[in-house]
């Protein structure tokens, strides 16, 4: 039994020490790597949602809509989401195709028009639809989109600085907050503008785990601490038995969900 206790210290000391040569920039992408490899295999899920805007005097109003998602291994994940209600913005359905490398491909398609537009690249960081997501939030969370520097742990929370590799992109830097004992689900994000200063905070809540393995959040809420302006996404039940193929993921499918 001392043998194999001084074993047991001895890995431990060696996993320590190996953790301690690890430079920040290796650490904080040892991190990104584990939160990617703990959510691979879904495949394809859909939801229902309702958005929740709320002006900088405390006024909301509410808007209803479905996302579909499709993981990809190659490349990055694609998704759709349409708007059911109010009047003003049913119809409206925006794809998008996350990249690993280059910028990403989003389209919205507008029913007052009956046209599907492209999104430029230089427009990634404006709002979605009135929102406080941007464009370029809608896009999947791939691991060579960002450079990472390990920033601190405070128990199971780990800190992460991510830096946009694409230089469109409307953000210096996120600062993400990873929960390393629920498979490194994200808790919160910080996201600093072009000028480095603070400009919203996206917090993860409600979570429900699917499929013995895969964490979702039901309550998503981004703060934009510059406007004072919130919105609150409230999320249903996860279908993870949509099966859902890319078929489901054209602009001739953006054009008839929007109908």
């Amino acid at each position: 039994m001392k043998t194999i206790r001084l074993f047991l210290v001895a890995s431990i000391a060696l996993h320590a020490s190996f953790i301690s040569a690890q430079t920040a920039e290796e650490r904080g992408l040892q991190i990104a790597k584990a939160a990617e490899k703990a959510d691979e295999g879904w495949g394809s899920s859909s939801v229902d949602l309702k958005m929740v805007l709320k002006n900088k005097n405390g006024q909301t109003s509410q808007r209803f809509l479905s996302n579909s998602f499709l993981e990809l291994t190659e490349d990055g994940d694609k998704s759709l989401i349409v708007f059911d209600s109010p009047k003003d913005v049913k119809g409206t359905a925006t794809l998008t195709f996350t990249h690993k490398v280059g910028s990403d491909d989003q389209w919205l398609y507008l029913p007052s028009i009956k046209r599907v537009k492209r999104i430029s690249s230089n427009n990634k960081s404006g709002p979605f639809v009135g929102s406080e997501f941007a464009y370029e939030d809608l896009s999947s969370q791939e691991v060579e989109k960002y450079a990472y520097k390990f920033i601190k742990a405070e128990g199971d929370l780990l800190y992460v600085e991510q830096d946009p590799v694409d230089p469109k992109s409307g953000y210096t830097r996120r600062i993400a907050v990873y929960n390393k004992d629920k498979g490194y689900r994200l808790e919160k994000m910080d996201f600093y503008d072009r000028k480095n200063s603070l400009l919203k905070t996206l917090t993860y809540e409600d979570y429900k785990l699917y499929k013995n393995k895969y964490w979702r959040a039901l309550t998503l809420n981004m703060v934009n601490h510059q406007t004072n302006k919130e919105t609150l996404l409230t999320f249903s039940d996860y279908n993870f038995a949509a099966a859902l193929s890319d078929e489901n993921f054209t602009e001739v499918a953006l054009k008839r969900a929007g109908k």
